[in-house]
């Protein structure tokens, strides 16, 4: 795998990327409901590149031999780390591994303090093996359906 930055031919393939990882998260984590309140289909292209420009993110990909979008995670100016999947039939290959030692080495050559996200619980643990620490668990609605995340922070030394 090899990690380079978006090109706005990856839309698709990263909006398919995502809706496969939340369909796969397994049922004790996130309910059905949940995970179509979350994706109930996958993003279509203009409207990742739209979400893209619009968050000034910057989003790096992990690909594979050919080319082709694994993974990606992005980070946005302020050292949000917004979104962050990898195709699930990649579990245990170390794509995010990659994908977010790349983003912190990218975030301290900016000269970014801190990284903060919004992790499910799937997230959560990945995170928290890098040394983030849990603030706190949100609660919120989202068409109905009773959403969660925690949020998370690691101070960059």
């Amino acid at each position: 795998m090899q990690i380079r930055d978006f090109r706005p031919a990856d839309a698709t393939r990263l909006g398919e990327i995502f809706h496969l990882a939340v369909q796969a998260t397994p049922d004790a984590e996130y309910s059905e409901a949940q995970r179509h309140v979350w994706s109930a289909a996958p993003i279509p292209a203009e409207r990742y590149l739209a979400r893209v420009a619009a968050g000034a993110h910057r989003v790096f990909v992990a690909v594979d031999a050919q080319d082709d979008p694994q993974g990606f995670i992005e980070l946005q100016p302020d050292g949000h780390i917004d979104c962050f999947y990898r195709d699930p039939s990649h579990r245990a290959s170390g794509i995010g591994q990659q994908l977010y030692d790349h983003l912190e080495d990218q975030a301290r050559s900016t000269g970014l303090s801190r990284l903060y996200v919004e992790a499910s619980d799937a997230a959560q643990r990945f995170f928290l093996r890098q040394g983030f620490t849990a603030l706190g668990l949100r609660r919120f609605d989202r068409h109905g359906v009773e959403m969660h995340h925690m949020r998370m922070e690691k101070h960059l030394r």
